[in-house]
């Protein structure tokens, strides 16, 4: 059971409150690690910008750089109006980021390699530009499943075939990150499992151990950039979606 590379998602509690008014309060280790997400993200912004100066430290330009590129990636999919939605924005992709980066740690939890975080998420995300939507055009925001220029005759099935789009994205949204999460740690562990299990085997089994041990360092290495560019997905998707909140008619 040391090499299950299922194991590594298991929720466990530590605080154990099983029975409150009928629910299970726990609190686990994904809850732990959600805390310890934003307790971490928040420091490094607030430690990066507490003593900001003209020559940036090193911390001052990591913090920068993070604002600057969620802020141009919101300006490109969304236009200036899109500005609103900033802080929202920048606090799913940092939290996202910080998220998949614990998880490349030993012993540590990857909370997005579970659904029901990433599909929460996902959820907040088609929430706000339903309800902003709705406040900021009304019924007009319906003409988001009726593009401009369709023939009359194909508006119904052009309608349905929207309509079926949009209430795929929360579960495209949230797939693609718990998915790729959750493959790539797999593989780490199976590739891991060869080289502990090869290991046991000998000299020749040492050997042997050689390749699956590349395998690993340089899946390591691939799993911090994935971590990244998930981050980056979820946040430039987000982006998107809220501009059909801004736009509907486009």
């Amino acid at each position: 059971m040391a090499n299950d590379p299922i194991k590594q998602f298991e929720i466990s509690p530590i605080v154990p409150l099983e029975n409150v008014a009928g629910l299970d309060l726990s609190f686990t280790n994904s809850s732990l690690f959600m805390v310890a997400t934003v307790a971490t993200a928040s420091a490094f912004l607030y430690f990066g910008s507490a003593n900001r100066g003209l020559v940036p430290s090193r911390l001052q330009s990591m913090a920068e750089m993070s604002y600057e590129f969620v802020a141009s990636m919101l300006r490109d999919a969304a236009g200036s109006g899109g500005m609103r939605f900033f802080p929202f924005v920048f606090s799913l992709f940092m939290f996202v980021l910080v998220a998949n980066l614990f998880g490349m740690f030993p012993y540590f939890f990857t909370v997005t390699s579970h659904i029901i975080v990433t599909f929460a998420l996902a959820m907040l995300v088609m929430g706000t530009v339903i309800i902003y939507g709705f406040m900021k055009h009304g019924l007009k925001f319906l003409g988001l499943f009726v593009p401009e220029g369709v023939p009359g005759v194909l508006v119904p099935l052009v309608v349905a075939i929207e309509v079926i789009s949009f209430l795929s994205r929360p579960i495209s949204l949230s797939v693609r990150l718990f998915a790729n999460m959750l493959a790539g740690h797999i593989t780490l562990k199976v590739f891991a499992g060869f080289v502990v299990s090869l290991s046991a085997l000998g000299a020749v089994g040492i050997v042997g151990a050689i390749l699956p041990l590349i395998m690993v360092i340089a899946m390591t290495a691939l799993e911090f950039l994935v971590s990244f560019l998930q981050a980056y997905v979820f946040a430039v998707l987000t982006c998107m979606y809220l501009n059909d909140a801004l736009h509907p008619s486009h």
